[in-house]
């Protein structure tokens, strides 16, 4: 393989610390397995005394066949895996755990379940607070701060203390560790016994780390502990595709390895083999803004001849049909459809181009879970109105709306599972309560409106006519939520009914939508035909020829929360990103109105676009 003199420089490199800045396209991986075949070949290491590390299980198992491959070989005593997957090997040797001492994912739900049920936690979606609280406790651990002195973002703090502490009793009590701790306890087993340190100290002499700016402060110390005394820590990354600090990743650490390590060798990858020299000047024009950055000067390996497009539409569903339209030309010029990507900043965007592609037959994959938004307690909320509105007796739909918006009705008065409206009424006229019985009678005349509506007009009606949208904001108010959110699922989901005759039509669609949503998730990992539908962060390393970013606009891209400018940086890169996915065109699309509120057009398609 030919390398350019900067990789040629750190494959070569043999000992001491070293920082290899690698930025999008440079051929990283090829270095990395390179230098590793060098240590042994060239300098004399046994493979035994190597350790590369990654951060996901896909990336060291390509790292090690590659490096397999490279060598003409079938196995190797060369470490290839994840930080956890390393760490926890420490932790068998140390404490003699084994693969069944991993609590698995459904089991932490359970737990979290049982636990739910001690406290006061006020909750619609108890699968939606489970995984916030579980990620909020793995964000504790990651940190490395004493619970005690932890404030919860999301939760009462005395409460989010009880639930950490007597999660962890759980685990404890059945002898079962997280992946989290298993950076927590070989950070405390390398601090207290210097002993266990000192031997797998000598085992790693020589250290590779990849996507270093994806590092933690725990990962990192412990690291430098195993590094020690010899420091042969190689460290390939890019700052300028840092964009896990919601993981507790922290960019400054790469910042300022240089600091930690003043002896260390700093060697920049800045030729990209991958993408169009348009897609590369843009992408650069762009993340120069960012100030917390080491300054690069990447330069394009392919020439420029595809402009970077970028089109303004009026509605999500016209920008969406914009893309679809692209995308058939792409293919009958004789493209692939799993060669094209649509990036986006949520995993609750794609939901009506998902509806869209459907109806125009185009096939499609998913790298995230789309949360399916018809499990949404709005949603059900809205077909059980016109459930009831088409006939349905059940007791199980009144229930869900009686008191959406607030009826004042009791549950006590539904003891049937068939419920009729004159025998309900008739309940609170008996109780000397008529004006309950006037609202239920309201609610009786309300729903023989619905049934005569296309569901577009029906779910409008609801949120007009019945006053939903203001029960949704006073519902927000009492809970401390965030009203947008809430009214943004409303906005989506009446979006999603515009194209339909009838309920019955809705809910064929429905079906249909929600095997479709199966199937794509199950395909999710795999290779295969469809256009892959991604979130930003989930289309990291990976490339497409051509690549569209949707919904390119000011609260989505930067996203609305994006309020520091810490934030605002990490936005920037996270759009780089998606903008280096793309080998040969780039699209970026934006609206005047999403979810039918006027929209700003992103300021990142300015700055990509300033000389």
């Amino acid at each position: 393989m030919q390398f350019n003199e900067a990789q040629q420089e750190a494959v070569d490199f043999y000992q001491g610390p070293c920082l290899t800045l690698a930025g999008p396209g440079s051929g990283k991986t090829a270095v990395i397995t390179h230098r590793t075949k060098n240590l042994i070949e060239k300098y004399g290491v046994s493979p035994s005394e190597i350790l590369v590390v990654t951060f996901t299980k896909a990336a060291a198992m390509e790292m090690k066949e590659r490096f397999l491959s490279l060598t003409n070989q079938t196995s190797t005593t060369a470490t290839f895996g994840t930080f956890h997957a390393v760490f926890f090997t420490v932790l068998k040797y140390a404490y003699h755990y084994r693969a069944e001492n991993i609590i698995r994912d459904e089991q932490k739900v359970v737990f979290i379940r049982n636990l739910l049920r001690h406290f006061p936690i006020d909750y619609e979606d108890e699968n939606e607070c489970i995984q916030t609280l579980l990620s909020e406790i793995g964000g504790v651990k990651n940190s490395n701060i004493p619970i005690e002195h932890y404030y919860s973002s999301n939760f009462p703090e005395h409460t989010f203390r009880d639930v950490f502490m007597n999660y962890q009793k759980m685990l404890q009590k059945n002898r079962l560790i997280d992946f989290d701790d298993m950076l927590v306890y070989t950070y405390e087993l390398f601090s207290q016994r210097k002993d266990i340190l000192a031997l797998w100290q000598k085992k790693f002499r020589y250290i590779l780390i990849d996507e270093f700016q994806d590092i933690n402060g725990l990962q990192y110390e412990i690291i430098r502990m195993l590094a020690a005394p010899e420091n042969n820590l190689f460290v390939v990354g890019d700052d300028d595709q840092s964009i896990y600090r919601f993981r507790q990743a922290r960019p400054e650490i790469m910042l300022n390895f240089e600091k930690d390590y003043a002896d260390a060798k700093r060697i920049v990858l800045n030729y990209n083999y991958r993408s169009d020299g348009n897609i590369v000047a843009a992408a650069g024009r762009l993340i120069a803004h960012n100030t917390g950055r080491f300054a690069k000067d990447i330069k394009a390996f392919h020439p420029a001849k595809e402009a970077v497009v970028c089109k303004t539409y009026r509605t999500q569903r016209e920008e969406n049909l914009g893309l679809i339209h692209a995308l058939k030309e792409y293919t009958a010029a004789g493209g692939d459809w799993s060669d094209a990507a649509v990036l986006f900043r949520t995993n609750t965007q794609p939901r009506l181009l998902m509806q869209q592609l459907m109806e125009y037959n185009i096939p499609f994959r998913t790298r995230d879970n789309i949360p399916n938004i018809y499990e949404h307690w709005i949603a059900k909320d809205m077909e059980s109105y016109l459930r009831i509105a088409h006939g349905s007796r059940r007791r199980a739909d009144f229930l869900q709306i009686m008191n959406r918006p607030n009826r004042y009705i009791g549950r006590d008065s539904l003891e049937e599972d068939t419920v009729a409206f004159d025998v309900w009424a008739d309940y609170y006229d008996k109780m000397e309560q008529s004006w309950i019985a006037r609202r239920i009678d309201r609610l009786y005349h309300d729903c023989k409106m619905l049934a005569g509506m296309k569901p577009f007009a029906a779910v409008n009606y609801i949120r007009k006519g019945i006053g939903y949208d203001d029960y949704i904001k006073e519902y927000a108010d009492q809970r401390g939520m965030n009203e947008e959110e809430l009214l943004d699922i409303l906005e989506q989901l009446t979006d999603m009914t515009k194209e339909f005759d009838s309920f019955d039509d809705w809910q064929k669609q429905k079906e249909k939508y929600l095997k479709e949503l199966q199937r794509a998730m199950e395909k999710q990992r795999t290779k295969g035909e469809g256009v892959v539908l991604s979130t930003l962060h989930s289309s990291k390393g990976l490339e497409y020829d051509v690549v569209f970013l949707i919904d390119v606009n000011e609260k989505i891209m930067p996203y609305k929360k994006a309020v520091l400018d810490a934030d605002l940086e990490e936005e920037r890169r996270m759009f780089y990103v998606g903008m280096t996915r793309a080998k040969k065109q780039l699209y970026l699309f934006s609206v005047e109105l999403l979810n039918n509120h006027s929209a700003e057009p992103s300021r990142f398609l300015k700055e990509l676009q300033e000389t």
